[in-house]
């Protein structure tokens, strides 16, 4: 197996290096700007937060321009150098209300990865000052190297302040040249160790917040077992199984009646076979609702043009996939939209539903599921224990997903999923 040697290291190449030198002079002046307007909210806030409270609204904005500085330089340093870094995500509870919004600012003051994002763009903007100061030193020692041919001998070596005699200004040009572009490659270089180094998350780390994210799938998937169980019980115990008491009761009159009146006893036979195909239609629909059998054969498309056609709410639905997911992520947005229209007929009284379905990400990001539904019922929708939208948030969070509920009161309600391609 041969290699062309011919080609420079990904460390070592030019354009690379005059990318990262590039990048950093501009970071040194916008970080320089962030970072003072990040803490100028924050002093700010800490001292009228006594004030109305308005001292709170300098802080949440201080925290979310602080993440979105740190996702920059994320994406900044992964786009440069690929180093594999993870995409930096905002934080957020998945719960409603002022309590979950609280919860939503906690998680994200206590990120991590935005803090070291943070602590990665000022030392780019240190190092983007440096860069400025040493490209401003190259050209002044090209002057110096160049000012016998002007007439003008001598001068100041760049960054010193030293004098230099009209006999060394060539040669004093030349090697503070030299210096001058050898501090912005190593600065180069430096930049590419410490991103590295801070934004790259340790095997440990990477470990443990996949333990983390398991541990959250698996209690999501039990309590969602729990929710789905809670709710089978409660539709046989309210729907089939006092159709089914009055199938068998109907019949044992009928049985008394059959020699003394076979007219009666014809027709609550008749009454019992009527009784008992109903609840053979709820016993499929229940089935159904545990898991449709054309999502197996036809997949996520098929099946959601099947539940829409039966939905009591008009439905237009809109699904744009490009091709089979896992059984687990397509079971998951199918249940997530078979409750989510089943509540807008039977609480939200919504007159129409709007079901937007996509393929989103690739196969190096990796490939996503996400959907939107909305109805234009009458809001105020809110995640209770044992809930349908408790059944949602921990069938999606099982099949590692996240779920956005947003219902204000009057309208209207959105839900928003999203689920890996691969769970």
């Amino acid at each position: 197996m041969t290699s062309d040697t011919s080609v420079p290291p990904r460390r070592l190449r030019p354009l690379r290096r005059l990318g990262a030198l590039a990048q950093l002079a501009a970071v040194a002046v916008a970080g320089t700007g962030i970072l003072t307007t990040v803490v100028t909210l924050v002093s700010t806030g800490i001292g009228t937060v006594l004030v109305l409270g308005i001292g709170i609204l300098f802080l949440v904005a201080a925290l979310y321009l602080a993440w979105a500085a740190s996702w920059l330089e994320h994406e900044r340093a992964e786009g440069l150098y690929r180093h594999g870094i993870p995409q930096l995500r905002i934080r957020t509870s998945g719960q409603p209300g002022f309590r979950g919004l609280l919860r939503t600012l906690w998680l994200q003051f206590v990120d991590g990865g935005m803090w070291r994002g943070i602590g990665s763009l000022a030392i780019a903007t240190v190092l983007g000052w440096i860069v400025i100061g040493a490209t401003w030193a190259v050209i002044g020692s090209v002057g110096l190297a160049f000012s016998p041919l002007t007439g003008d001998a001598g001068g100041t070596l760049p960054l010193t302040g030293i004098a230099v005699a009209d006999g060394w200004a060539v040669a004093g040009g030349v090697v503070a040249a030299l210096v001058s572009l050898g501090i912005l490659f190593g600065i180069s270089l430096l930049d590419d160790l410490l991103t590295r180094s801070i934004l790259v998350p340790s095997r440990e780390a990477v470990l443990a917040e996949q333990a983390r994210a398991a541990g959250a799938q698996r209690a999501g998937a039990v309590r969602a077992s729990e929710v789905e169980r809670t709710r089978i019980e409660r539709d046989l115990h309210d729907g089939v199984q006092p159709r089914l008491v009055s199938v068998g009761m109907t019949l044992g009159l009928a049985q008394q009646k059959i020699d003394s009146d076979p007219v009666a006893a014809k027709a609550l036979i008749d009454e019992a076979h009527t009784s008992t195909k109903a609840a053979i239609t709820e016993l499929r629909q229940l089935a159904r609702g545990i898991h449709a059998s054309v999502l197996d054969d036809r997949g996520l498309d098929a099946a959601l043009s099947a539940l829409a056609a039966r939905s009591h709410v008009p439905v237009a639905l809109d699904v744009r996939l490009d091709e089979r997911c896992s059984a687990t992520s397509e079971a998951a947005v199918y249940f997530v939209i078979a409750e989510s229209l089943t509540n807008a007929a039977k609480h939200a009284r919504a007159t129409e539903v709007r079901v937007v379905v996509r393929s989103r990400g690739d196969a190096q990001t990796g490939r996503l599921i996400w959907a939107r539904v909305e109805d234009n019922g009458i809001g105020g929708a809110r995640v209770l224990p044992g809930g349908g939208l408790d059944g949602i948030m921990n069938r999606v969070l099982a099949a590692g997903g996240t779920a956005t509920l947003d219902s204000p009161a009057g309208g209207p309600t959105s839900l928003e999923v999203t689920v890996p391609c691969a769970s």
